[in-house]
């Protein structure tokens, strides 16, 4: 089984969070050898931090994002998650041309035994031969669709939900969803996602893929 699981922009600047979700990614690893694993995550604060040192925010993007692949590998391993961190330009694994993103199937294949694989959004620009940050839901809206994954995984905004309790709904439309839970539960970049999903918490993460726990957000 292969899911896509997105690290948003305020996740990764939340260590209790991410402490979390090295030791559930562990879980899962324990407890089911076939699951495949690939997390894809944005840019953090950290590039606000770098802005500050003088440095311009498409540079100080690229360094962010770089950095933080670095560190989440490192962060994993320390919770005993076999991880490999990629950006994506590297190797042009994925490139955009003329706005649209292609994916070098050759390069996955070669690594797709491994469970986790740690993506950015960090992509080759063909057209200015230079990488570039193309946005988290774009990337993950062409992922699912290129490698037919099982699931995509989004995780709560809300810094109070550890897990989710039996008043939660387990099925909810995006056009159906109220304000008062988007603004709660929805990460802010995928306020616009409209794309099939599980919402679900760092700790309720572990017991994939069980999704009992979990909400489906459907088109």
């Amino acid at each position: 089984m292969r899911y896509l699981a997105a690290l948003d922009h305020d996740h990764l600047d939340n260590g209790i969070f991410l402490t979390a979700l090295a030791r559930s990614l562990a879980q899962q690893q324990q407890s089911d050898n076939n699951i495949r694993s690939i997390i894809v995550h944005t840019d953090s604060e950290y590039t606000e931090r770098i802005i500050q040192t003088g440095v311009m925010r498409e540079e100080a993007t690229i360094r962010s994002l770089k950095d933080l692949n670095k560190r989440l590998v490192a962060l994993l391993a320390d919770e005993g998650v076999s991880t490999i961190g990629i950006n994506p330009y590297k190797r042009n694994f994925i490139t955009l041309k003329d706005g649209n993103l292609q994916l070098d199937r050759t390069f996955l294949e070669n690594i797709s035994d491994q469970p986790v694989l740690l993506i950015s959004t960090l992509v080759q620009d063909l057209d200015r031969n230079k990488e570039i940050s193309v946005e988290l839901p774009k990337l993950l809206s062409f992922l699912q669709k290129e490698l037919n994954s099982d699931e995509l995984v989004i995780f709560s905004k809300s810094d109070k939900a550890e897990i989710f309790t039996n008043n939660m709904p387990s099925k909810i439309s995006w056009e159906s969803m109220d304000k008062e839970f988007r603004n709660v539960q929805i990460p802010d970049e995928f306020s616009k996602l409209n794309r099939r999903c599980y919402l679900t918490t760092a700790q309720d993460f572990g017991q994939f893929p069980s999704l009992e726990n979990a909400i489906l957000i459907v088109e």
